[in-house]
């Protein structure tokens, strides 16, 4: 078994875990969750039995169909949020009010509105919350965030963010929620990741304009083309980068179109510019626009058993480096206004 060293090493606690949704993206948390030294998987659901069932046989947990159910499992110290986003404020306040700790998935919830309301929830309560944000924890963007607040890249002028989706959803995605325009698009999915990432670098996000092409009513967006604005001297949540004035940004994603898919966050300064593609794959360019070209990192790192780390630190009492339910509705609110929804939540 791996175990994750760090600072809940030295720690005698075992605290015990309850999955809600044993989907792809709910296997990978379990599967952290049974590596880290300090945690176990207790119980699991998912309205799937069969499928909560065989999560449970590979954990020796117990298996749920009902959310109420295991949320009134006594032992459970810590309940994961892994089903689709119009159904996290309900797990999430049932396992406040049982007084568990949360750890939920981005987004937060279908839209801001739902979102905020959560993070009221979680201010309120004395539990430990998070929202799992990868890029909190990913080499690549953490050595990309150190660079420009170190002037790497002199006066950051531009932050662009660009998307390609030959194919939506995904082919390894095999859920219809995906493909919907109520919680789905590649925008809550994928984009909400890069708009966190923008958020971590310059702070609060505003003035965002964008033109949306859906592909049906009812269904994703198919082509996005926006701008926004990050950071600057009265900026209302701030980054670890300080700007005098905010730094201009662009959105470009396109779905259904030829060619490989691609994600990528671009800074470009006075002196160079930096450049996280692929997830995980830091990339120098230099200033003079020659071929020089620097792979500066291309380490994925071990984001999930990361956040668990955090978590549990904060759960000893220590200062755990978590991503705020409050954090997740400003990023939230941001592909709301990318995606044309109105404060009610209704696009």
């Amino acid at each position: 078994m791996h175990t994750f060293f760090g600072r809940a090493s030295l720690l005698a606690v075992m605290y015990q875990v309850g999955i809600v949704g044993c989907g792809v993206i709910g296997s990978r948390l379990a599967e952290a969750f049974g590596e880290h030294e300090h945690t176990a998987i207790r119980a699991v659901c998912d309205r799937v039995p069969e499928r909560a069932r065989s999560m449970a046989d590979t954990y020796d947990a117990e298996s749920f169909t009902e959310v109420e159910t295991l949320v009134d499992v006594d032992a459970l110290d810590v309940v994961y949020v892994g089903v689709p986003p119009k159904h996290h404020a309900g797990v999430v306040r049932a396992a406040l009010e049982a007084g568990k700790h949360v750890i939920c998935e981005k987004p937060i919830a279908e839209n801001a509105t739902v979102g905020r309301e959560l993070a009221a929830l979680a201010r309120e309560s004395d539990r430990t919350t998070a929202i799992n944000f990868p890029f909190r924890y990913t080499p690549g963007f953490v050595e990309m965030r150190d660079r420009i607040a170190a002037g790497e890249v002199g006066t950051p002028k531009r932050v662009s963010l660009r998307f390609r989706f030959p194919r939506w959803p995904r082919e390894w995605q095999d859920v219809d929620w995906l493909a919907g325009r109520e919680q789905g698009g590649p925008l809550r999915e994928v984009g909400s990741h890069f708009v966190f990432g923008i958020r971590e670098l310059f702070g609060s996000v505003d003035d965002v304009t964008a033109d949306v092409r859906y592909t049906a009513p009812d269904r994703y967006e198919e082509s996005v083309v926006g701008t926004f604005r990050a950071g600057g001297p009265d900026v209302g949540v701030s980054g670890a980068v300080d700007l005098e004035e905010p730094v201009h940004g662009t959105v470009d994603l396109l779905c259904d179109c030829a060619g490989s898919e691609e994600n990528s966050i671009t800074v470009e300064g006075t002196d160079g510019s930096l450049s996280l593609r692929e997830w995980r794959r830091l990339v120098a360019d230099d200033v003079a626009g020659e071929s020089d070209r620097t792979v500066i990192t291309e380490d994925p790192g071990e984001t999930t058993l990361a956040l668990i780390e955090e978590f549990v630190t904060d759960l000893e009492g220590g200062d755990g480096d978590l991503v705020s339910f409050e954090a997740a509705a400003h990023v939230q609110a941001v592909i709301d206004d990318l995606r044309g929804v109105a404060a009610s939540g209704v696009p």
